[in-house]
């Protein structure tokens, strides 16, 4: 029976001493969940954690795309379609898009995500010749005018391969690298960083009734086998970003699963991305039936799960995200910026 261990984060002032780092970052831990399938959980000091677990979960994460992963980072969505669930059609077209990614800079962004394909649920499957024309020339024009990092959400290699001639930095493949075979060689060829993301089923049916034995550590064991198959690729481990994949194939019991233990990621050696942002399960619970009123959930889930120890967090409302995310900051290191 496979034992999973999962660091219990605080970012408490008072420290003790026999607390560890979480991630080389800005959350501690005393103490360890202890999971095991079919079992209570129960929780343990540090001192009965096997070395080499707590070697994965205290490693210092190294920067990815040249994003310093020892402080909370926002990567702002910019969805270059015509039917994405939130914000379909705002930003498409080089210029919209343009503007829109210097306003998210603006504002605090600080790796820009670019998607040509919309993955909300029911969406169809994009051809490569359109998905490329809505991402390459918006990536150029952004690389154009700034040096921040870009990362292409694609699942196929060909769309990817024109994103990084265009000047992406990184590769998110909300399929996990399940959906083409050739993008994860691509991805060490160019060694790129790349973003590793859990599904279950594709965008057309993933919400149809999604089932886990256990949501959390199903979605974990997913996530290492990927990790395990791009380190074998010759992917540096550092330059894997993780992410559980909220709202893909989950529904809100699963969600909440996941977001409530988030930081047993941290146990794969990877920086962790959330990508919640205006999803169905905030405004379910938040009771706002539009998605451009989620703006103050999505905030909140974000924070707890900065908390967590969560590296990066994939908002729509950077600007929003950006001052919450400066107070919750301050608040909890007393480091601030007052120019």
């Amino acid at each position: 029976m496979t034992t999973y261990f999962r660091a219990i984060p605080q970012t408490d002032a008072a420290r003790p001493d026999t607390a560890l780092t979480l991630a080389g970052g800005w959350s501690w831990f005393s103490h360890v969940e202890v999971l095991e399938r079919g079992q209570a959980p129960r929780v343990v000091p540090n001192a009965e954690v096997p070395k080499a677990v707590l070697a994965r979960m205290t490693a210092q994460r190294m920067a990815v795309a040249g994003l310093d992963m020892a402080t909370p980072q926002i990567m702002g969505i910019l969805n270059v379609t015509p039917d994405s669930f939130s914000d379909g059609g705002q930003h498409e077209g080089v210029e919209a898009a343009r503007v829109h990614a210097a306003r998210m800079i603006d504002a605090g962004a600080t790796i820009i995500d670019v998607g040509g394909e919309s993955t909300r649920p029911g969406a169809q499957e994009v051809v490569v010749d359109a998905e490329i024309a809505r991402t390459a020339p918006a990536i150029a024009e952004i690389r154009a005018e700034s040096d921040v990092p870009i990362s292409i959400d694609t699942r196929k290699a060909v769309v990817a391969a024109a994103a990084l001639k265009a000047g992406a930095t990184l590769i998110n493949d909300v399929a996990g690298f399940t959906f083409d075979p050739a993008l994860a060689p691509l991805a060490a060829e160019k060694a790129v960083p790349v973003c590793v993301m859990h599904a279950q089923g594709d965008p057309q049916t993933m919400q149809a009734d999604p089932q886990y034995d256990n949501a959390l550590l199903d979605v974990y064991d997913f996530l290492e086998t990927q990790v395990e198959a791009l380190v074998a690729l010759g992917i540096e481990r550092t330059q894997i970003v993780v992410d559980p994949g909220i709202g893909f194939g989950k529904m809100l019991p699963h969600n909440l699963a996941l977001l409530g233990r988030i930081s047993l990621f941290h146990s794969l050696g990877c920086p962790v991305l959330l990508g919640a942002s205006r999803k169905k399960f905030v405004g379910t619970i938040g009771k706002a039936p539009l998605a451009s009123d989620r703006a103050p959930g999505s905030i909140a889930v974000a924070l707890e799960a900065v908390a967590q120890g969560v590296q990066i967090v994939r908002v729509h409302d950077v600007a929003e995200t950006a001052q919450a995310l400066g107070l919750w900051w301050a608040v909890t290191t007393g480091d601030f910026d007052d120019a």
